[in-house]
């Protein structure tokens, strides 16, 4: 992997992905001041603020985009908490994957907490 290209920038590219989209479907997008656990952007969707969770994937497997939905931390001082997507944290997720193709997501709509495959040849 190109060190420009790093877990950061990828999820920084999502959530550019996220708000484009978000503007062009007519929202106002909101980003946190600081980091929060919870959600990325919060998008005044047609007067309804959503909490948007976003996701990036560039792994595949049997032609599906394989979309890791929880946190395992990511540092020397993880606690071994893992923080599961649920309609208690965030609205929404919103999926870019490395081909390009983006998804919007209501949370109640997800029915796993910890991934999904999405995609597919067609």
């Amino acid at each position: 992997m190109d060190e420009a290209w790093n877990p950061r920038r990828q999820g920084d590219i999502g959530e550019l992905s996220a708000m484009q989209w978000l503007v062009s479907a007519g929202a106002v997008i909101y980003t946190p001041l600081l980091h929060s656990p919870d959600c990325d952007l919060i998008a005044d969707l047609h007067g309804q603020l959503v909490r948007v969770q976003v996701k990036t994937s560039l792994c595949r497997a049997n032609g599906r985009w394989v979309v890791a939905l929880c946190t395992r931390g990511g540092n020397q001082s993880w606690n071994g908490v893992v923080k599961r997507i649920s309609a208690s944290r965030c609205d929404a997720l919103f999926v870019h994957v490395g081909d390009g193709r983006r998804w919007f997501i209501p949370v109640d709509a997800v029915a796993g907490s910890s991934g999904m495959l999405l995609g597919g040849p067609k």
